[in-house]
């Protein structure tokens, strides 16, 4: 069971790292449309740019930050300040690393919680985009599943599966 758990944090971030490549992909076309623009509108030539650029941007990078704690979690590599603990015994250093992935889990069953209440409440009003008319409400769903994922990673790390191998 923790396999699965550690490779779909894996795949969790690696659909980010697709998605945060479209972005760029995205984002390096309109830039390039701004510049082309600016030569040519001179010469009477307009470029315009990708309409709804900034729309896409928003809704995507929303999700995909949040796709990345779970693999995080996975790997332990959130920051720590060790400068006190590492002085400590090291059962009460064990003690307090579970007590922290408790919080982290519970955490983020809140932030899941509390986003799902938002795509609820956007769903339910409407929500769309200014420019691009899209629908707001799916694009809760990767950060919810992430912070879903997130939680079940640390509540694991707590029974002794620390890191993913």
């Amino acid at each position: 069971m923790t396999a699965v758990l550690w490779r779909t944090a894996d795949l969790f971030a690696v659909l980010a790292g697709v998605a945060l490549f479209v972005i760029v992909a995205v984002t390096t076309t309109n830039t390039g449309a701004f510049i082309l623009d600016r030569i040519t509108g001179p010469l009477g030539v307009d470029v315009p740019g990708l309409p709804g650029y900034e729309d896409f941007v928003q809704l995507a990078i929303s999700g995909i930050a949040l796709m990345f704690f779970p693999f995080c979690q996975a790997n332990r590599g959130h920051v720590s300040v060790d400068l006190f603990m590492e002085r400590l015994p090291e059962r009460v250093q064990g003690a307090v690393d579970k007590l922290w992935l408790l919080l982290t889990a519970g955490m983020a069953v809140f932030l899941a919680y509390w986003m799902v209440q938002g795509l609820i409440e956007a769903r339910e009003d409407g929500a769309v985009t200014s420019v691009l008319g899209w629908s707001v409400w799916p694009f809760y769903i990767p950060g919810i599943l992430s912070m879903a994922l997130w939680g079940l990673v640390a509540l694991v790390q707590i029974r002794g599966d620390l890191r993913h191998g």
